[in-house]
């Protein structure tokens, strides 16, 4: 044989292997990308912020290996906004999604996330990523507003803003589905979520992949199981067990979904961050927000602030605590930045890559200042001071509150009213924030229910 043909036969073998070791590198240059959220979880409701009663140590298990940010927030104090801000990476307001759409029906045939915002899985879809979404939607229940037409290949869930957890018990108008495509699930709705997650996993581990993780869980109704139940005898209040039990099934699946990350080898190449989409609403499901004021649908820190963790080993040190303000909406704009993907195109996002912040690359606070707006509810964090006007709460007041000064760094429970002492500061603060809200839309629906402090979101 001439030594021309050997050294084509020898090209031959080669160029795959090149090929092969070009796509491994480009795989391994983007990572993927798993995002859960909670839903209506309370502050103090995880081990690592202080519960005794309730182990949670799969979800404390990204934060020990990555970071724990002790001031994370979300831009809404309620379902569905929450999730339009995470998705897009804007504040809602901007694009009028205000309150949450209500339950589907004639009324919210044409209600849901603007068509005119681009989400997070169609900026990662066009960049290469399978993207699939497990759970709770509550972005619109129209064909137009469906996950599959805004962004994601695979969908497994429901559309509305809650859902029975046991068998046998779907709504008419918010089947489970595959897809567009209604289902019979049979098993726990928890349990079912985690099969789907991880199944998205194991199809998909030689993929860049997105997965939206949204579990419905700690949301009403109070379902649960006997084999969840029984893990926690020594609470004797029923609702409060009911909880225990539900936030249990959902530490299990996030410990489910960890682990088939690493039986895939893709512990290393995997960036997860955890959130809740609100505090908790107390009394509605028995979740506990110590050491916050307020609840779900308020303005208070306990509406407000939230468990908020990542973890990338090799890029985000493990066991670090952040304490300066973030919010979900950078999230977002972290996913493109680990993914590579330009931001410059489109509207501006309000979010910020946290990345160089958690390694330590950058100090400072990621913003000048966060912002909220839930119908007459308002609030601003500049620094460790915040100015809010908010719903009753514990406060005993049952209209909105003047605006009330706190620092943050050393009354975490809003206790201390500092507006008459600190007047310049107030207006300063209210001036910042009017001028974010003359860029804002109004509302493009009204709120799901009469009261601003609603405590369900169907």
């Amino acid at each position: 044989m001439s030594r021309r043909i050997l050294v084509g036969v020898a090209l031959l073998w080669a160029v795959p292997a090149m090929v092969s070791a070009a796509s491994q590198q480009a795989r391994r240059d983007r990572p993927n990308i798993v995002l859960i959220v909670g839903d209506d979880m309370g502050y103090h409701d995880i081990g690592l912020h202080g519960s005794t009663d309730i182990p949670t140590p799969h979800i404390d298990s990204i934060a020990r290996a990555g970071v724990r940010c002790t001031s994370g927030y979300v831009s809404g104090p309620y379902c569905s906004p929450t999730r339009a801000g995470l998705l897009t990476g804007r504040y809602q307001q901007r694009f009028g999604h205000e309150f949450n759409p209500g339950p589907p029906g004639p009324r919210t045939e044409q209600v849901g996330l603007s068509l005119d915002e681009q989400t997070l899985p169609q900026k990662l879809r066009t960049a290469g990523y399978a993207t699939g979404m497990v759970g709770k939607w509550h972005l619109g229940h129209a064909a137009p507003f469906h996950p599959t037409a805004r962004g994601f290949q695979e969908f497994y869930g429901f559309l509305g803003g809650a859902h029975p957890y046991l068998p046998g018990r779907d709504p008419v108008n918010n089947r489970v589905m595959r897809g567009s495509t209604p289902v019979d699930e049979t098993e726990y709705l928890t349990d079912a979520f985690k099969r789907e997650a991880t199944s998205f996993i194991d199809r998909h581990k030689s993929d860049p992949f997105f997965l939206y993780l949204a579990f419905n869980a700690v949301h009403t109704p109070m379902h649960t199981v006997d084999r969840y139940r029984s893990r926690f005898p020594g609470i004797t209040d029923p609702k409060r067990q009911t909880y225990a039990a539900m936030m249990s099934a959902m530490d299990d699946a996030v410990g489910d979904v960890l682990a088939r990350l690493k039986a895939n080898g893709l512990d290393d190449n995997t960036l997860v961050c955890f959130i809740s989409d609100n505090g908790g609403p107390l009394a509605v499901n028995g979740s506990d927000n110590t050491p916050l004021n307020g609840r779900k649908a308020t303005t208070w820190e306990g509406g407000i602030r939230v468990p908020f963790m990542a973890r990338w080993p090799g890029k985000i040190p493990a066991s670090r605590t952040f304490d300066r303000p973030v919010i979900q909406l950078d999230l977002h704009t972290t996913a493109l930045a680990a993914a590579g993907v330009k931001t410059d195109a489109g509207p501006k996002l309000d979010g910020v890559d946290l990345l160089p912040y958690f390694s330590g690359r950058r100090g400072g606070d990621p913003h000048e200042a966060l912002f909220w707006r839930f119908g007459e509810q308002t609030a601003i964090r500049v620094g460790d001071w915040k100015l809010v006007r908010a719903a009753g709460a514990r406060r005993g007041m049952a209209a909105v509150s003047p605006g009330m000064l706190f620092d943050l760094k050393s009354d975490i429970g809003e206790k201390m009213d500092r507006a008459a002492g600190q007047p310049e500061r107030v207006k300063s603060m209210q001036a910042v924030w009017e001028r974010w809200n003359a860029e804002l839309k109004a509302p493009t629906w009204g709120p799901a229910r009469a009261r601003a402090a609603a405590d369900n979101d169907d």
